[in-house]
């Protein structure tokens, strides 16, 4: 089955670098987009970033971009967001997203919370 492991959040000060990691397994994974979203308390959820299955084209949000890089290496099925100057405002839980056969597929999700 599809399975998804976000890890890489902690508490960081403003301004602060963090990197996110997702390990898929259950699914082709270099087949498949993969994104980044996030949800902040008491907010819906929010899509962050995403990126082929060759890594050759990624998107991001307004709110992230110039700020944070999606990666991945499909040798090792990891997708990965890069998250740098931090602000108070991205403290969210992250998880990463797959859509597999029409249906959305999230992890557990990993906090971050940007603080000082």
């Amino acid at each position: 089955q599809v399975q998804l492991v976000e890890s890489g959040g902690g508490l960081v000060q403003p301004g602060g670098s963090l990197r996110l990691s997702c390990a898929a397994s259950g699914f082709t994974f270099s087949g498949h987009l993969m994104s980044w979203v996030r949800q902040a308390p008491g907010a819906g959820v929010e899509w962050v970033s995403s990126t082929s299955s060759d890594g050759s084209t990624t998107k991001y949000a307004d709110s992230v971009k110039g700020r944070f890089i999606i990666s991945r290496d499909n040798a090792k099925k990891t997708v990965y967001l890069q998250m740098n100057s931090l602000k108070p405002e991205d403290t969210a839980v992250y998880y990463c997203s797959v859509v597999f056969y029409g249906s959305t597929y999230r992890g557990q999700g990993t906090q971050v919370t940007v603080s000082s």
